[in-house]
């Protein structure tokens, strides 16, 4: 592994897979977002991202990212570029087992590489270089060339239960709208998540992403604990409680019963709450628990 930052550091095979493998790991549930153009989101956010990436190639600058402290511009770049890399081999290879990441021609670098990221010895200070922008606009239009022509039943490997390309379909537009989010933070102030979307988001976070990040994290078991979010843009309402190590979430009385914590707020607010993006503070309404909150992200730790 070549270890440290600056002109020429090469990015090696394993460097990528420290970017790209925090979202790589799990569990998960299956797939069940037909209704959801998740083709046309993705492009949205991608093309958004990939804004926000050229605005600070373009005045030489990477920004820190505040929502992911450990990460500047040109680092959350790398590592949402390297993610869409995989996916795209595992669908187009129609992979059952995940790809090696070893593997060097997975991600699809270029030989000119110089002043590009490396995950190690903190956040990369140089400016985002051009052709990793390039690089990565490359690979999230061909990733959308999947989700708009690719058959989510397609049977392929995921971290999930659910082993089909939908899965990635739904993981990918959701992860691109969190690090335009991301991105778009590091500039100024960030646009909202589309309300649908973030209500897709976070059925998906309680469905695969909380149960994913309790077993990676080893969190406590739960001890009935109940939580409600209540969408103000929309007619969401989802309340979910944790009973041991299940995480079980209320679909037809979701809006009915006692609940130690409930909150209110955009869609889009809620989906960033749930991702850390945002304290219960600053959500429209907050009621029951105060406590609760950090209760809840000892239940479901950060990845």
């Amino acid at each position: 592994m070549r270890h440290g930052r600056g002109p020429g550091a090469e990015l090696v095979p394993d460097e990528v897979a420290a970017v790209v493998l925090p979202f790589l790991a799990g569990r998960g549930c299956r797939w069940h977002s037909a209704h959801m153009d998740f083709a046309t989101a993705f492009r949205r956010e991608t093309l958004a991202f990939e804004a926000a990436a050229r605005r600070a190639a373009d005045a030489g600058t990477s920004p820190p990212v505040p929502s992911c402290p450990d990460w500047s511009m040109a680092d959350l770049v790398l590592h949402l570029g390297g993610v869409h890399r995989f996916v795209i081999r595992i669908v187009e290879g129609g992979l059952t087992e995940p790809p090696d990441i070893t593997d060097v021609t997975v991600f699809g670098l270029p030989e000119d590489r110089t002043n590009w990221p490396t995950p190690e010895g903190g956040p990369h200070t140089g400016a985002v270089p051009p052709g990793l922008v390039d690089w990565f606009a490359e690979g999230a239009r061909a990733l959308e060339a999947h989700l708009r022509n690719g058959d989510p039943e397609q049977r392929v490997w995921s971290w999930s239960r659910e082993r089909t390309a939908g899965f990635w379909w739904r993981m990918q537009t959701i992860e691109a709208a969190l690090h335009r989010w991301d991105a778009e933070s590091a500039l100024g102030a960030p646009g909202p998540v589309e309300a649908a979307l973030a209500a897709d988001a976070i059925t998906q976070t309680f469905e695969v992403m909380a149960p994913a990040r309790r077993v990676w994290k080893e969190a406590p078991p739960g001890a009935g604990e109940r939580f409600r979010l209540r969408q103000t843009d929309g007619p969401g309402v989802w309340t979910v409680s944790f009973e041991g190590e299940e995480v079980r979430l209320a679909r037809l009385d979701g809006d009915t019963g006692p609940c130690d914590l409930e909150l209110t707020s955009t869609a889009s607010d809620l989906m960033l709450f749930l991702w850390q993006r945002m304290p219960a503070d600053r959500l429209d309404g907050v009621r029951g628990d105060r406590a609760m909150a950090d209760r809840y992200f000892t239940l479901v730790p950060p990845v």
